[in-house]
């Protein structure tokens, strides 16, 4: 299967509190809901269509946790996204989740490199992660990821938890897909092509 991940993050790379001010207030952070007043139909429209080709789902915990106390209690609303998630496998990389209460749910519990790296080997389809910052930075750093879809909204959030950390693995991404809203959230769509190619010294 292809490992697609999607994020979204402010200007400056937050990616924490972005559905509503209490969503995750880990830290003392306060600034939480920045993404909805700038989610505009075209970005809905968007991300409906993602998650509608997704075969399976993959989560950390924290939101698998927030997913299934939302989304879980939607079924039957005719809301695509709804839709997928309560009728598609969901996968949760966590040690210390022991009874999952959403329908459909996996434990990955020992080797998460493994076990995604077999899910992946699974023929065709599509897994998706959302969200789930830890995780995707250990898939990121592990090369297991094959498209990351960005949506970029115009803000400024200045604190909170950041998609990429101030030291990690570098990665070279190809620009497959790039388009924004009318309310400016920029869409971006890359795949991981390695290491990038650093500038060397010339005479």
């Amino acid at each position: 299967m292809k490992l697609t991940t999607l994020t979204n993050v402010s200007v400056d790379g937050v990616m924490q509190g972005c559905g509503g001010p209490d969503e995750d207030r880990r830290g003392g952070f306060e600034r939480g809901g920045w993404a909805l007043p700038l989610f505009d139909d075209e970005a809905e429209a968007f991300l409906a269509a993602v998650y509608r080709r997704a075969d399976a789902f993959l989560f950390g915990r924290r939101t698998y946790e927030i997913f299934a106390g939302y989304w879980g209690a939607m079924a039957d609303t005719g809301n695509p996204i709804a839709a997928a998630l309560n009728t598609r496998p969901k996968y949760v990389a966590s040690t210390t989740l022991t009874d999952p209460r959403w329908a459909d749910t996996t434990v990955l519990s020992g080797d998460v490199t493994a076990a995604v790296g077999e899910l992946k080997a699974k023929p065709g389809g599509e897994l998706q992660v959302h969200g789930s910052g830890d995780l995707v930075r250990r898939l990121l750093g592990d090369r297991l990821v094959d498209e990351i879809i960005l949506l970029v909204y115009p803000v400024v959030v200045g604190q909170g938890t950041r998609l990429f950390p101030a030291a990690g693995p570098d990665t070279a991404l190809e620009l497959v897909d790039s388009r924004s809203t009318p309310k400016g959230v920029s869409i971006q769509v890359y795949r991981p092509t390695g290491r990038p190619q650093y500038a060397t010294a010339t005479d």
